[in-house]
């Protein structure tokens, strides 16, 4: 007899699910979980998000016909299983490597990811972009399913196209994946059946007959209001019917034999736009992530039978932990002082402070805009408010640190972590462009961290600026290593330091860079390059004391930075020209990442391609002394050796 095909080697494209009984699903969904959970223990990611959806994945492209219907996923953190169907199974473990998949969706990676996602709260409104796009252009035929996370549902960017979808009222499949039970009660026969019937064709032509009935006795309203009532006391469902949207559900995520049915009725149902509400379990059939607070949101390599994951071997305390410990240190001797969030209590080291003081911490959820606001309300009522959000994610609240912070003059304090390059999450998530978006606010005093030291200098700082807004800036990972000193005292505002002196070259960093500049000055200074390095700590208001002193005695000045251009190198050279210290021939240089976005590498590598490891800021400084290239080949060379 010969062997029997696994079921998930069958599936080389979602084509392969079509004429598959639930009983094969099934199948291939359990191989399609271990496939998962094997993958990710090689690369590390988001493992919790995608085992929730397993068979929800199964079964959407076992129903739809990916990819002429359209299937977007918010954010992405659960797209692992879609990847693995959608012929990305010889590449998996590849996720989040240099040169390999992406860990969100992305357009250029496959016609099977139509929209790209990292950030949350989007796939509605693309799917309602998608779906009037259909309807401009006649092609009925074709479906579109925006998957949405309850998470994402704290945006208020899901409402605002939930409204939206209902006053046009096209034809749109929503589903709303509750992976915390936040919604809905516990899933049981008595929802299953309300979910068949409500998504039926036979429930729909009972509701269209009795609306008749209604509306010719002339009591369609108080009709319409009983029988959303009704059923929004059984399941929940009234607000999505109030924005005019279909109700259906709750159903079991994982029961292929609701699951099935239930979508293949709204696919063939009317045009108007349907929510159907499923509930999954993050980290579903892996029991190291059933058992973890977070369901293995986020990890790290590790073991597929034990789930221990791998540690870090660096003995410094991450930079988030740094901001933490300090920030607890402040508010215990300023009552004041109190820590927002926007859904990231522990990527951003808050849930340190909320175990020391549970009462002075708010996670508002994935509602940037709002955080920026309450923090706003909080400091003008005379509150120290530190808003700790990624710097990516900031950027979604620029209207409201621009009109409620900075208009204002209100001192709301930004804690912005994973600033620069950030590794495996690539562009999505670099902190690519705070220095420029800050630094040009007027009255915005804008920091950024060389080292662990001088980020808990600059949280003393902040706490004390109390007639300005003020943020910091500090990476993903952990600090250089230095020693804590027992006393932080807070810095001068607007002045940097000296590190090295020299006499030709001079070298102005700002932020963590600081290790490779000196490093190039080591390098430079053997090849009888005399270098001076300084560490700027402040893009707003400028050191130009410092900037005008480096200017005045060195042949060449080079800025060196963790931003996109027109940042920190704009600022110093917008001001060297207004005080027209380039007229005397001083050479200057700006480093910055490159005018693209990068895709996931490990942090060296990705610096290594922007330009701003040592090797680039010494050859940057020979370019402008004029030397040739075999100059900055030595250079090069000798820091390869060490």
């Amino acid at each position: 007899m010969a062997p029997i095909t696994p079921a998930l080697d069958r599936i080389q494209t979602p084509a392969d699910l079509r004429n598959l009984s639930v009983e094969q699903l099934r199948a291939v969904a359990d191989e399609l979980r271990a496939e998962t959970i094997d993958a990710v223990s090689v690369t590390g990611g988001h493992l919790g998000a995608g085992l929730g959806v397993v068979e929800l994945t199964t079964a959407l492209h076992h129903v739809f016909d990916t990819p002429r219907d359209t299937l977007i996923w918010d954010v992405g953190h659960q797209c692992y299983p879609h990847k693995i169907l959608t012929g990305r199974r010889d590449r998996i473990r590849t996720l989040r490597q240099g040169g390999g998949l992406s860990g969100f969706t992305k357009r250029a990676e496959s016609e099977y990811d139509p929209f790209g996602a990292a950030h949350a709260s989007t796939s509605i409104s693309a799917g309602l972009g998608f779906a009037v796009s259909r309807d401009l252009k006649g092609e009925d035929d074709r479906n579109v399913i925006a998957v949405i996370g309850d998470g994402s549902m704290s945006a208020g960017m899901a409402y605002e196209a939930m409204n939206n979808a209902g006053h046009i009222g096209g034809r749109l499949i929503v589903i709303l994946n509750d992976n915390d039970m936040s919604i809905a009660p516990p899933v049981g026969a008595m929802s299953h059946y309300f979910a068949r019937l409500v998504s039926s064709q036979g429930y729909r032509s009972l509701r269209k007959l009795g609306k008749g009935v209604a509306k010719a006795l002339r009591v369609e309203e108080a009709a319409r209001r009983a029988e959303e009532y009704m059923r929004g006391m059984a399941m929940g469902g009234t607000l999505f019917e109030e924005m005019g949207f279909r109700y259906v559900g709750p159903i079991d995520g994982h029961d292929l034999d609701q699951l099935v049915p239930v979508l293949r009725n709204v696919r063939d149902g009317d045009n108007g736009p349907v929510l159907i509400h499923v509930v999954t379990q993050k980290g579903k059939g892996y029991a190291p992530a059933e058992a973890a607070d977070d369901k293995y949101h986020g990890v790290a390599k590790f073991n597929v039978v034990t789930g221990e994951q791998q540690k870090s071997k660096a003995d410094a305390p991450s930079y988030t932990k740094v901001f933490a410990q300090q920030l607890i240190r402040e508010a215990e001797t300023d009552e004041r002082v109190v820590g927002i969030t926007a859904a990231m209590p522990g990527g951003t080291g808050l849930d340190l402070f909320a175990e020391r003081f549970p009462d002075r911490m708010f996670d508002v959820g994935i509602a940037e805009q709002h955080a920026v606001t309450f923090a706003a309300g909080m400091a003008a009522d005379g509150m120290k408010p530190f808003a700790a959000i990624y710097s990516t994610f900031l950027q979604r609240g620029y209207d409201q640190v621009v009109h409620d912070v900075a208009i204002q003059n209100l001192p709301v304090r930004f804690a912005i972590d994973r600033a620069g390059l950030v590794g495996a999450d690539g562009c999505t998530h670099a902190g690519s462009f705070d220095l420029g978006f800050m630094g040009q606010l007027p009255g915005m005093v804008m920091m950024a961290a060389a080292d662990e030291v001088e980020l808990a200098r600059m949280v003393a700082t902040a706490t004390q600026i109390d007639d300005r807004p003020s943020a910091f800036r500090y990476p993903r990972g952990n600090g250089t290593g230095i020693e804590m000193p027992e006393q932080i005292t807070p810095l001068e505002i607007g002045k940097g330091r000296i590190v090295r002196e020299g006499s030709r070259i001079a070298i102005l960093s700002l932020g963590t860079r600081l290790g490779e500049s000196l490093k190039a000055a080591d390098a430079l200074a053997a090849q009888g390059f005399s270098t001076t390095v300084a560490d700027a700590r402040f893009a707003k208001p400028l050191d130009t004391d410092l900037i005008a002193r480096l200017a005045r005695e060195h042949e060449v000045l080079i800025t060196v930075e963790e931003g996109a251009q027109c940042g920190f190198g704009g600022f110093v050279l917008h001001w060297l020209a207004d005080a027209g210290l380039l007229d005397r021939g001083l050479k200057v240089r700006t480093l910055t990442l490159p005018d693209i976005f990068q895709d996931q590498d490990t942090p060296y590598a990705m610096y290594e391609e922007a330009g701003l490891n040592a090797r680039h800021i010494a050859a940057k400084a020979l370019e402008a002394m004029g030397q040739d290239e075999a100059a900055a080949e030595r250079i090069a060379a000798a820091l390869a050796a060490g």
